[in-house]
């Protein structure tokens, strides 16, 4: 296969089944950075692998995926920060600086969230009064908890089946 090929196929990869470039790499008998190197030579002539790919997806999946995706990295990328305030060795205006960044990120990727896919953010505040409920019955009716569970988890799930759709 010459080099022109396996970039081809690559890029394929990369677009249409959403590759990682280190398992590309691997697939194709390469370094990680001469991937890198591919996509960046072939974005400076104009062909955007990452727009490509979200392009894809987009076309694919619909918006709402892809957006959805996103903010679940987010919020994976959040934790990670509100753990290393937690555990870290930084000193109290370090991690007043980063709640207040992430807080910030957090209100912009919110706001984004309900401009591109109104349903995901609309899940977003279905799924936060139940736990708000869940909280409240645990609270003020112990006694009643092991039953809303039993019937929230399953309307969690008919939720999330009406917001997706």
């Amino acid at each position: 296969m010459s080099r022109d090929d396996t970039r081809r196929k690559a890029r394929s990869d990369y677009v249409y089944r959403r590759m990682m470039q280190s398992t590309i790499a691997m697939a194709y008998g390469v370094s990680e950075a001469t991937v890198g190197r591919w996509k960046k030579a072939a974005k400076e002539d104009g062909d955007d692998w990452d727009k490509a790919r979200t392009a894809h997806v987009i076309a694919g999946e619909g918006v709402e995926v892809v957006v959805s995706s996103v903010v679940e990295d987010f919020m994976i990328q959040a934790q990670a920060i509100l753990d290393e305030i937690k555990t870290g060795s930084h000193s109290t205006q370090e991690k007043v600086g980063m709640l207040v960044s992430l807080s910030d990120a957090m209100t912009k990727m919110a706001a984004a969230a309900k401009r591109f896919a109104p349903k995901v953010s609309e899940l977003g505040v279905a799924q936060d009064v139940m736990g708000k409920l869940l909280d409240f019955v645990r609270e003020n009716f112990p006694h009643h908890s092991s039953m809303i569970l039993e019937i929230i988890e399953p309307f969690g799930e008919r939720l999330a089946e009406i917001y997706a759709s």
